[in-house]
């Protein structure tokens, strides 16, 4: 099954739902309308030996889980999941008659102070490292390890580059050997101490390197210079500038673009969404029930247009988390859902969907 054959079969469509900010009450003129759906697999196909967890079109708006997938993850307490069982009717494009065997509130369990509470966790943690890629600046040229070496100097110390100025040195004329029991400090010379037979690799390979490079230096003469490489910093600094450019790369623009003209240091629509699953999972502790359509839209809203700061934020929600603890301690929710019920709807929903294609 993909997603194209899925469409020219519509009739093993089980549930098809608008989803996202139209289903949350949470859309603004741009918002696009995403789709999520439910299907079953034609019964030569689940004979056969492969299968179909889940269909989606190019661009991942439009996403169908197969009846099987489905449940799994309505076991698992999955936000998705639960939020497409328990679109409100207006947003139901089409649902069979089967797919009201499957009732979310049969599966709502404490698991959700995990799956709803703890995602907004883990959407927390993005938002900080986030937070410190916008307020992050580099330049699209890596700095090179020469950046990171410094030479002793009297009591201190000064960058091997400015070093090399003062004394009218090339590093490409340089060579490094080793001093035992120092880590990453290197004794520095230079080929004008030797004969013209020693010729120096330098103290580095080129722009790409990521470590200095040693050279076969002769006996005899003193080094010009100690040299320390920070290896860990530059080793820190890579990987910083490799995922501030991959984010860079990734990065929704149109939503950089509206967070930088709110003045925001935070994605404003994540942190919308983080707190929104905040309030469901309080929601599902006090009332045992999934509240799609928001009516708390007002105050979602002046997140996503980016009237708190990013510390007022991580307070709020700091102090929600402890209260849904507490919450869901106090709850006679069941710690999970049953066994048994996903097992026994899946096999009711394909022996009364296939009976009549016999």
């Amino acid at each position: 099954m993909t997603f194209e054959s899925l469409q020219q079969q519509r009739e093993y469509i089980l549930l098809e739902c608008i989803s996202g900010s139209r289903a949350y009450n949470l859309q603004v003129p741009t918002s696009d309308t995403d789709i999520k759906g439910v299907f079953i697999l034609p019964q030569k196909e689940l004979y056969g030996m492969t299968y179909t967890p889940q269909v989606a079109n190019q661009s991942n708006d439009e996403v169908y889980f197969e009846i099987k997938r489905f449940l799994e993850l309505l076991e698992k307490n999955n936000p998705n999941i639960l939020e497409l069982l328990s679109s409100t009717n207006n947003n139901q494009l089409f649902r069979h008659p089967l797919m009201n065997l499957v009732r979310p509130e049969d599966f709502l369990s404490k698991l959700c102070l995990e799956t709803f509470a703890g995602y907004a966790k883990t959407q927390i943690k993005k938002a900080k490292g986030l937070n410190k890629k916008i307020n992050q600046s580099h330049g699209t040229e890596r700095k090179d390890v020469m950046e990171f070496c410094y030479v002793i100097a009297g009591g201190g110390s000064v960058p091997l580059r400015e070093w090399l100025h003062e004394n009218n040195l090339e590093q490409e004329d340089c060579g490094l050997a080793r001093i035992d029991h120092f880590r990453d400090v290197y004794a520095l010379y230079h080929n004008s101490q030797f004969g013209r037979e020693v010729i120096f690799k330098g103290i580095f390979s080129g722009a790409d390197a990521n470590d200095v490079q040693l050279s076969s230096v002769p006996g005899g003469a003193d080094p010009l210079a100690i040299m320390q490489f920070n290896k860990d910093g530059y080793t820190v600094y890579c990987k910083d500038f490799a995922a501030y450019w991959q984010w860079v790369e990734l990065r929704n623009e149109a939503r950089y673009e509206h967070n930088r003209e709110l003045g925001a240091d935070y994605d404003s629509k994540h942190m919308m969404h983080t707190f929104r699953l905040l309030t469901m999972a309080e929601e599902i502790a006090l009332h045992k029930e999934v509240r799609v359509y928001r009516n708390d839209r007002d105050f979602l809203l002046r997140i996503r247009n980016g009237e708190f700061s990013y510390e007022e934020l991580l307070e709020m929600a700091t102090r929600k988390l402890n209260d849904m603890e507490q919450l869901y301690a106090a709850s006679d929710l069941p710690d999970q859902p049953d066994p048994e019920l996903a097992a026994s709807l899946l096999i009711r929903i394909r022996e009364e969907f296939y009976v009549p294609q016999k």
